[in-house]
Order: structure tokens, then sequence, then C-alpha cells
């Protein structure tokens, strides 16, 4: 199956901002890394770096969120599939070499304070993701109230996990994360 121009701007930028963030990714090394040129990225994205940024991380968010619901639907049970995310993340991080972690991280970091789009792009990822954990949590029964608080934890814990997990090259704080994770849920 043949990618558009476009599409391959879009994932070589998400891989880029993944591994490098949005500060270490330059434009040019974008074209380079999806085979376009530079008039190519300008043309489909003629707001420049920050443009073919906010594209990337709603890709990432995407694909992030399609491991998520994908992990999340293979237990029926809400600590289960909890506990499922934590080892489909870590042996996804150990697989890259542990380069490949969440898709907003960098760019969320290093546009703090600031009321970007990418700052706009990575915090609805975020919801969306939150969103996910909270919508099986009520599917296994929790209170509303006490569903999108449990998310809200789920995922932000995850998200510290990894970091360390690819800090330390280990599967280690994913798999211990998941551990806790799992046994928050049974206790509701």
């Amino acid at each position: 199956m043949q990618t558009s121009t476009r599409d391959r701007i879009v994932v070589a930028a998400a891989r880029l901002l993944q591994r490098q963030g949005y500060v270490g990714t330059g434009i040019k090394q974008i074209a380079q890394e999806a085979q376009a040129t530079l008039g190519s990225v300008y043309h489909f994205f003629p707001g420049g770096k920050e443009t073919v940024a906010v594209a990337a991380i709603q890709h990432g968010a995407a694909e992030f969120g399609a491991l998520l619901r994908e992990s999340l639907d293979s237990e029926d049970d809400a600590a289960e599939a909890v506990l499922a995310c934590s080892r489909r993340l870590a042996d996804e991080l150990r697989t890259s070499g542990w380069t490949d972690g969440c898709p907003v991280t960098a760019a969320a970091l290093e546009t703090l304070g600031t009321d970007s789009e990418i700052q706009r792009a990575c915090a609805a990822a975020l919801r969306d993701w939150e969103g996910l954990v909270r919508d099986k949590l009520l599917r296994g029964g929790f209170p509303a109230e006490d569903a999108r608080e449990v998310a809200t934890t789920v995922i932000s814990t995850l998200e510290g996990a990894e970091v360390t997990a690819q800090v330390n090259r280990s599967e280690d704080p994913l798999l211990t994360a998941g551990r806790q994770l799992a046994r928050l849920v049974r206790s509701y």
C-alpha cells in the first residue's frame, strides 16, 4: 500500500518528535526522514514546524489510543485490562530499544507554560486516553466520578512509569505500576 507524501511527513515527524522532542527535531530532518522535499513539507503544512508537529502529535496520539484500546479490550476484568496495558507498553518500549515511549511526552514537556497548538494537542491526547480507561471502568461497574478519577490516575501513572522505564532501560517500572494499578482497580 502506497502512502501519500503528507502521510509520510506526518509519520516521520511523529517518530522524530517521540524520540527527540519538538526542540530537537528540525523541519529539514522531517523532510529527509519522510523522503520528501522541503517544499512538500511547506506545501502540506504552510504553518511550518508547529503545524507539522500538531499533525504528528495527533497521529501518535491516535496510534497510542488504538494500542490502549486494544489492550483494554483484551480482558473483560478492568483490573486485568489495566495490567495488560502496562505489559503491552513494557513490551513495545523494550522492542523499540527504549526509544519509542509516549508520543506526546517530549513535546508536552517542552511546551509547558505555553498556550500553543502543540500543548493543546498534547492535552487532548491525554484526555482521550483517560476517556478510554474511564469507559472501560464504567463498563466494569464503576461509579462515574470514581471512573474519572481512577482513569486519570491510570494514565498519569503509566506515563510516569514509561518515562522511568526509558531512563532505566527496564520494563520493571511499567510492570510494577501495572500491578499496583490493578490492585487499585480491584479495591473498588
